[in-house]
């Protein structure tokens, strides 16, 4: 079964950077397209990062898009968030995700969290 663990997460001042990191299992990683979320309190989840099966296509939400970079290893099975330049406004449990072979539609791991404050 897909089984996501993130880590990474901590508190940053606003202008810092963290890399958020997810070991993915029970699953073929290399085949699962692969995403980053996050959730801010009070706000639903958004959906700030995706990558292709490859690594070779990515894409950004508007509000990271510049600062925060997707990436993949599909030998060591985890993808990756570099978050530069982080604000206030980045505040919140980030998520890894994929749908692929996924009984339950979308399978999460359990989040990490980002604070940014000064």
């Amino acid at each position: 079964q897909v089984h996501l663990v993130e880590s990474g997460g901590g508190l940053v001042q606003p202008g810092g950077s963290l890399t958020l990191s997810c070991a993915a299992s029970g699953f073929n990683f290399s085949s699962a397209i692969m995403y980053w979320s996050r959730q801010a309190p009070r706000k639903e989840r958004e959906v700030v990062a995706v990558i292709s099966v490859s690594g070779g296509v990515t894409n950004y939400a508007d509000s990271v898009k510049g600062r925060f970079t997707i990436s993949r290893d599909n030998v060591k099975n985890t993808v990756d968030l570099q978050m530069n330049n982080l604000q206030p406004e980045d505040t919140a449990v980030y998520y890894c995700s994929t749908a692929y072979e996924c009984t339950s539609g979308i399978c999460w791991g359990q989040g990490t969290q980002v604070t940014v404050s000064s």
